[in-house]
């Protein structure tokens, strides 16, 4: 897994813990995290996807 993806999981995984804390202290700026979240997300399965896509085509020629 290229260290790319893990930073933006690593990024996802901690917006999402403060959109809850966010939340759950009565801020609207969750929703703020939810959104980072959200691209975070695609980021990660779009780096994950290229790089297999890529191991792939060494592989094969």
């Amino acid at each position: 897994m290229p260290r790319i993806a893990l930073v933006t999981l690593a990024v996802c995984v901690l917006s999402l813990a403060a959109a809850v804390v966010s939340f759950v202290q009565g801020s609207w700026l969750g929703i703020v995290w939810v959104l980072l979240a959200g691209l975070t997300s695609n980021m990660s399965w779009f780096y994950l996807k290229r790089s297999r896509g890529a191991a792939t085509k060494s592989v094969t020629g």
